[in-house]
Formats: structure tokens, C-alpha cells, sequence
């Protein structure tokens, strides 16, 4: 059942929300648009803050029911651990081609159900490099590192291994990001360039 578990979570995981919105209400496959990412945030780039929203709930929504399976199902295993099948499948979905999204959102999911204190860091890690740094890419690939930090502080081994393999986990996800960053070509929050990216909705009549 635990197998079987982790499988479920996988595949909660792989369903594609920001592919299905940008089909259903615009017509359109935003993994070829901006950055080409199956998330939020590219999500609220083209599509708008109204269906980058849902895209959210939704990619959310993946880690929370997946780092719920232990419970529903009575298994004798961390919810984080079968939580991060969900995170896996949203970064490699076999619904998309296994080309995902960035992990952040539905990280944040299984963090929700799993670990409150991780939650907080996770988000106030995400969000205060935001602000300072105005890259959303920042934000992202630091919340491993600082994830890492509280369970060695806390010496939680298992989280410690978790989150040591995650560091590079993010920094492989977000590469295009850290050269774009390099090269001074990645966009800020605050770039008013970035409303042009946006693509109209080609189903409204």
C-alpha cells in the first residue's frame, strides 16, 4: 500500500493545472510562452492573475491531498515523504510530457499537512527574497537551503538527507533561471515589460 501510495501521489502530482487552464479558457499551451514553465507564476505571466490563481489552488491542492494519503490510508510513514512524490510529478508530469513545473507551489502543499514550522520557513524564505531581490527564482531555489538549515538545527537526519538532496534538486529545475540572471535577461516582478508577455483569452466570443 505504501508503493502504491507513493504512485498515487506521483500521478496527483503530474496533472497539469496551468496546461489545462491555458487550454480550456485561453486556447492556448503556455509551455510556449514566457518561460516555458508549467506553474503559478508563469501562469499569472501569460494567463493573467485571475487564472494564475487558479493554477495555484490547484498545484497546491496536488500536495496537500498527496501529503494526506498517510493519514486517509493509515500508513505508518512522514507525510513529507509521500508529499515530495506529488512535488516530483509536478516538476515531471507523465500527463505533460514530463515537462513541469518549478516545485514551489505544491511544495507548499505538502508542507501545509506535514510540517507547519517548515511551512512558515518555506514561505517566509520564498517571499522575503521576492521582496528584496524582486526574482521570483530566488526565492524558490532558497528554500531548500534554509529547509536544510532548520533540520540540522533541529537534527532531524531524515529531513536533513531530504533536504540536502533537494537543494540541487532546485537549483537543476531553476538552471535557465540562475544563466537568465547571469546574463541580466530575467525578468522582475516590477518589469512592466512583462505585461506584454500576457496572451489574450481566445475563447471568449
Amino acid at each position: 500500500m505504501t508503493i502504491f501510495s507513493f504512485f498515487i501521489a506521483y500521478l496527483l502530482g503530474s496533472i497539469p493545472f496551468a496546461l489545462i487552464v491555458g487550454k480550456v479558457f485561453f486556447g492556448a499551451d503556455i509551455r510556449y510562452y514566457g518561460s516555458g514553465n508549467l506553474g503559478a507564476s508563469n501562469s499569472i505571466r501569460i494567463l493573467g492573475k485571475k487564472a494564475g490563481l487558479l493554477v495555484l489552488i490547484g498545484d497546491v491542492s496536488k500536495g496537500v491531498i498527496a501529503a494526506s494519503l498517510p493519514l486517509w490510508l493509515n500508513l505508518d510513514i512522514d507525510p513529507l515523504y509521500i508529499g515530495f512524490a506529488a512535488v516530483f510529478g509536478h516538476c515531471f508530469p507523465i500527463f505533460a510530457g514530463f515537462r513541469g513545473g518549478k516545485a514551489v507551489a505544491t511544495t507548499v502543499g505538502v508542507l501545509l499537512i506535514s510540517s507547519s514550522p517548515l511551512l512558515v520557513i518555506g514561505l517566509a524564505t520564498f517571499l522575503g527574497a521576492i521582496v528584496i531581490t524582486k526574482y521570483v527564482a530566488v526565492g524558490s531555489i532558497l528554500i531548500a537551503p534554509n529547509l536544510f538549515l532548520y533540520s540540522l538545527i533541529t537534527g532531524n537526519t531524515e529531513y536533513t538527507i531530504l533536504f540536502l538532496i533537494f537543494i540541487p534538486f532546485m537549483l537543476y529545475l531553476h538552471r535557465s533561471n540562475l544563466r537568465n540572471i547571469k546574463n541580466g535577461t530575467e525578468p522582475k516582478i516590477n518589469d512592466k515589460n512583462i505585461k506584454k508577455d500576457k496572451i489574450k483569452n481566445t475563447k471568449k466570443k
